[in-house]
């Protein structure tokens, strides 16, 4: 049984945290690829941080769910603002 995962990367350019999304077999990989800018031609050059991601069955469910995703700017304005408010809330100052 083949497993595809859909996932939202973002960072922070200036002062706006920005978003990609995509399907990969290799959460791991795929991520390593993006920071070390052999990934998607947007995502070159910055450092990114899973902030979603989910298992699916088939290629073909994950597809359709990583179309649906990248058209939910709803959706994704909830994952960035959910992901910065953990990250805000995990930051210890010294």
């Amino acid at each position: 049984m083949n497993k595809f995962y859909v996932y939202m990367l973002v960072t922070k350019r200036k002062n706006n945290l920005l978003s990609y999304v995509g399907y990969t077999k290799n959460l791991r990989k795929r991520l390593f690829l993006h920071n070390n800018s052999k990934g998607a031609k947007f995502t070159k050059g910055y450092k990114w941080t899973l902030a979603y991601s989910k298992l699916y069955s088939s290629k073909s469910r994950a597809m359709k769910e990583e179309y649906s995703l990248k058209h939910d700017i709803k959706k994704r304005r909830k994952i960035k603002h959910n992901f910065f408010k953990n990250e805000n809330s995990n930051t210890t100052s010294l």
